[in-house]
């Protein structure tokens, strides 16, 4: 079984970050304060911290099973999908499990460097944002589906932003582990606290 200290660096080299648009020179100013340098998206991987709470969260499972709103689900998190050729019940290996965490966490850094465009963020920003699109979906954070997120972004509100992280509902129910969650990445938005709150 994976560790977190195992997948904390063996699951997450990978290529240099790859940018989907070029850095202009306006994307390039940093922002100061008091916790360090805000910088744009486009600049900004996942950390350490973030990939250590990310396991934390998710879990590391060998067997396909389904999540709690009855997707199919392997590995850290991975939904299945058709390429994947995968049926609950099956099982993956480690390499497997790398494999979709490498793919699945450059997904989501493409999707919050989407959702923040030029808006400069802290790291433990960008990683809460990225724990964010990494559970829900980029989908679920688009303009249409969380407009108040959208809209504090675009006005550069972290504390607006902070309050939109909350995502608590699984096939249209409330679920604890989500509640926890979201909590925890308000914690890691405002704080730059990557500790699980339950233990």
């Amino acid at each position: 079984m994976l560790s977190t200290g195992a997948v904390g660096l063996a699951a997450f080299t990978g290529p240099p970050l790859k940018r989907d648009t070029p850095v202009n020179q306006s994307m390039m100013e940093m922002v100061e304060s008091d916790v360090g340098v805000r910088m744009p998206a486009a600049l900004l991987k996942a950390s350490d911290d973030f990939k250590g709470a990310l396991v934390e969260e998710e879990g590391v499972r060998y067997t396909v099973y389904r999540d709690v709103a009855g997707y199919p689900t392997v590995g850290v998190g991975h939904l299945i999908d058709a390429g994947d050729n995968l049926s609950v019940g099956d099982r993956i290996d480690e390499d497997q499990v790398i494999q979709f965490l490498e793919s699945d966490l450059e997904e989501a850094e493409r999707g919050v460097r989407q959702l923040a465009g030029n808006l400069p963020l802290h790291q433990h920003e960008f990683d809460a944002l990225l724990d964010l699109v990494y559970n829900v979906g980029i989908g679920n954070v688009s303009e249409r589906e969380s407009p108040r997120l959208n809209a504090a972004i675009d006005a550069g509100d972290y504390e607006g932003i902070a309050a939109e992280l909350t995502y608590k509902h699984a096939a249209g129910k409330v679920a604890k582990g989500l509640e926890h969650r979201s909590d925890r990445r308000a914690n890691i938005f405002m704080e730059a606290n990557y500790e699980d709150t339950r233990s």
